[in-house]
């Protein structure tokens, strides 16, 4: 397998090693259509459905007629799901809608590659050897990212790194992913990757 080759930087900015970034990800060709398709269905499935009511067939109740039909000097029930009737069913109320589908696994994983083949291209790729810090504090991520030269970043971490993911919420512009959570909109949403060396192993196990 053939690999690219990229410095490895710690959280002061400095080169300490290098890394291997398998071509077979990082190195492909990138089909827009692919990755706006991709994309389209997890916005899609981030939408709420809309509003939807109760017909006469989805209240539960008996399908016995309420009275009999002559003599009794009341009208002319049905039963008691009726929309006539209090807890009936709702007349022409809507339907509700669902945004949500899905699209091949084949093309989710393509897309993906895709999205860190892009950034390759753009040189926006940075591998970090530790993102792990001794507190939670907002400080140490701001300065690990001035040393860097970066900002509207995308972390992606091999695991849980809950010093990280609290000390970098409250920065503007920075999100902080574990490798299983890795998606195609957020690695296009974000300006720059920063990407944990022992989470390479973790994504080439994920993509390969």
């Amino acid at each position: 397998m053939n690999m690219a080759v990229t410095e490895v930087k710690n959280i002061k900015g400095e080169t300490v090693s290098k890394a291997d970034l398998p071509d077979s990800i990082f190195d492909i060709e990138v089909k827009k259509s692919v990755l706006h398709e991709v994309v389209t269905m997890q916005l899609a499935n981030r939408r709420t459905a809309t509003a939807s009511v109760r017909h006469r067939s989805d209240v539960q109740g008996s399908t016995v007629k309420l009275f009999r039909q002559k003599g009794t000097g009341r009208a002319r029930r049905g039963d008691i799901r009726s929309p006539l009737l209090k807890g009936g069913g709702v007349t022409f109320g809507p339907n509700g809608r669902k945004y949500a589908y899905d699209v091949p696994k084949k093309i989710k994983k393509a897309a993906l590659k895709m999205a860190l083949a892009s950034k390759k291209q753009e040189n926006a790729i940075t591998v970090v050897d530790s993102l792990n810090f001794d507190q939670i504090k907002t400080k140490p991520v701001s300065d690990m990212l001035k040393a860097l030269g970066q900002n509207n970043v995308l972390f992606v971490t091999d695991g849980k790194n809950e010093s990280l993911e609290l000390s970098a919420r409250n920065i503007p512009g920075v999100k902080v992913l574990r490798c299983e959570g890795l998606n195609v909109y957020d690695v296009l949403k974000y300006r720059h990757l920063v990407l944990q060396e022992s989470a390479l192993a973790v994504i080439e196990g994920r993509l390969s």
